[in-house]
């Protein structure tokens, strides 16, 4: 299997690539909904629904935030509590830092 980012080669199955970190398609198997860690304005709902549905955050908030003003803003803030209590939060996975570069500012005696 090719990692859809970076086209190494990864595991079969794989949900990150282990080069650059991308996240690949179909989510592997046991994927859930739940709400981001990282990713997130207020409870990380509508990232966790990105995440899900594969899809930009960005659209989600805005079609969230158009459906909410038209339909009234109480239904879709009293919809997006509910999903804020109901859906977990995902597991907060953070990428290691990179090594500091030999010879760069600060990263040996003076």
């Amino acid at each position: 299997m090719r990692c859809r980012s970076c086209q190494r080669e990864i595991g079969e199955g794989a949900q990150f690539c282990q080069s650059c970190g991308a996240r690949q398609a179909g989510g592997g198997p046991g994927r859930r909904l739940m709400r981001s860690a990282t990713d997130k304005k207020l409870g990380g709902v509508c990232a966790g629904l990105a995440d899900y549905w594969d899809m930009d955050p960005t659209i989600v908030r805005i079609v969230w935030a158009f459906v909410t003003l038209l339909t009234g803003l109480v239904p879709g803030a009293i919809a997006y509590l509910v999903a804020w209590f109901l859906m977990p939060e995902a597991p907060y996975f953070s990428m290691p830092a990179a090594a500091p570069q030999a010879g760069a500012p600060g990263t040996g005696p003076a």
